[in-house]
């Protein structure tokens, strides 16, 4: 498996993010209304204020993707903090530990452009992406967005 970054609006990336919104709309619950996506801008995923990578399988072929971008400190706070956005294994990646391989690259990559805190959002719905988190140090946080898709917030410190 390898990580390889790519510029958020370009092919590749789109191609990515297509296919996660759309399994996301399919499955999002309906009554939490309807799934509302937001698509990237690239100065946010491009470094120093974050990156996004695709994740190829050991043949070569993209099988994934997710990004880090520094947002505002915590109120009271000048340390800075990234969030994890859009991580995603296209089904038939899934189940192997590449999810866990992927939030370890984001996080050492956040690590390398000073990120002390990594927080990200998401949705009760993706009860194996909350496992993902749990299980890898995120703890439940205050919500720090409005994103009306997300029911979950997590933080974890690094750096």
């Amino acid at each position: 498996m390898r990580f390889r970054a790519v510029d958020v609006t370009g092919a590749e990336a789109l191609a990515q993010l297509d296919a996660y919104f759309t399994e996301r709309a399919a499955g999002f619950p309906a009554e939490q209304g309807e799934y509302r996506p937001t698509y990237p801008v690239a100065e946010q995923f491009t470094p120093p204020a974050g990156e996004f990578l695709v994740v190829e399988d050991e043949q070569g072929a993209v099988i994934g993707c997710g990004g880090v971008r520094r947002i505002d400190s915590r109120p009271g706070s000048v340390e800075p903090r990234f969030e994890v956005k859009h991580l995603w294994l296209a089904p038939e990646a899934r189940g192997r530990g590449a999810g866990r391989r992927l939030l370890g690259e984001l996080e050492r990559r956040a690590s390398a452009f000073g990120a002390r805190e990594l927080v990200l959002d998401t949705n009760a719905s993706l009860e194996a992406a909350g496992g993902l988190y749990r299980s890898s140090g995120y703890a439940e946080v205050e919500p720090y967005n409005a994103n009306p898709n997300a029911t979950h917030w997590y933080g974890k410190r690094v750096g």
